[in-house]
């Protein structure tokens, strides 16, 4: 009888500290969540690379989540430009638009997570030189737009669709999609939701899925993505109204009918070469993969200036 007793009171203890460490996980992971999803006004600068912090830095990190401050844009553009703002439910996007005479097209260009518009000025000038009108987009949450929050891609890719149309009321036939990484999502979810057809698209380093980024941004912190990667997916995706765990850029490629050049950075430790495979193989139109042995994630101009300018001009002339 004593033994039973003793066997009792063990097991409780044990389910009570199975419960304590499955309610601590899960607190940290809905921290973790809202400020992964979340921009801080109040907050100056944002947490380092993970390969740039400390042992002490990542287990803070870790612990309590990422710093995470409004994204502010920082420069404007050197050409004549204009101002607009794009309704997008109950938001408002603030875009530049940048002119040239005797365009062949626009360009659409969207930031990635945790960017803004300003991020986009050197390639905006890049395709001003191969003759397209530019218009640079700020995602709610970002720049000059309204909103504190981000949904890596969900949601803002109804964002991408109000662009796109108040593109197409302009009389513009030519419509070329740009985007970088979460900018990427986005812009291939848009096309699954929606049917979009832009006359082409050019995306860089797309993610697979959304817990597949979440997991690689546990392993650059040398850290086990299981199952804290589970929870914060789940959290994420239940503060922001949608199913993240059904985020995946991957199938939203089997939409896609448009001619793609997809872009690659063979030192991209957020993204893998597997996931990129994936969605190229699952793109439906004419396309092609062009990778980058020096680039990492969302640098592949400054990495491989002159080749991401032949690849992408020459994708244009076609």
């Amino acid at each position: 009888m004593k033994t039973i007793l003793n066997l009792s009171k063990r097991t409780k203890r044990i389910s009570f500290l199975i419960l304590t460490a499955f309610l601590a996980v899960n607190a940290v992971a809905f921290f973790h969540a809202y400020k992964f999803t979340h921009f801080n006004k109040e907050l100056k600068a944002r947490t380092a690379d993970p390969n740039k912090l400390s042992a002490t830095q990542k287990f803070k990190t870790l612990l309590f989540g990422v710093d995470n401050p409004r994204p502010v844009d920082t420069e404007k553009p050197t050409k004549k430009y204009t101002t607009l703002s794009i309704n997008s439910g109950d938001d408002v996007l603030e875009c530049w638009s940048v002119p040239v005479d005797s365009a062949l097209g626009t360009v659409i260009l969207f930031h990635g997570y945790a960017g803004n518009k300003s991020t986009l000025l050197e390639k905006s000038n890049l395709f001003n030189d191969f003759g397209y009108n530019t218009v640079l987009v700020d995602f709610a949450g970002s720049g000059g737009s309204t909103g504190n929050k981000t949904t890596i891609g969900f949601y803002e890719s109804d964002q991408v669709k109000a662009v796109m149309d108040y593109v197409k009321k302009t009389g513009e036939q030519h419509i070329v999609l740009f985007g970088i990484s979460m900018g990427s999502a986005a812009i291939l979810k848009s096309v699954y939701d929606y049917r979009l057809q832009p006359t082409s698209i050019i995306i860089e380093c797309p993610f697979g899925n959304m817990l597949q980024t979440v997991q690689a941004r546990f392993k650059i912190m040398n850290a086990p993505s299981f199952p804290l990667s589970y929870f914060l997916v789940f959290w994420g995706g239940l503060q922001n109204k949608f199913n993240a765990f059904k985020h995946n850029p991957s199938e939203y490629a089997k939409a896609v009918n448009v001619p793609v050049l997809l872009l690659y950075g063979m030192k991209d430790i957020k993204v893998s070469k597997e996931e990129i495979d994936l969605i190229y193989t699952n793109l439906k139109g004419a396309k092609e993969l062009k990778l980058y042995k020096d680039a990492g994630h969302e640098n592949i101009l400054e990495a491989n200036r002159k080749d991401w300018i032949s690849d992408v001009g020459n994708f244009l002339n076609k």
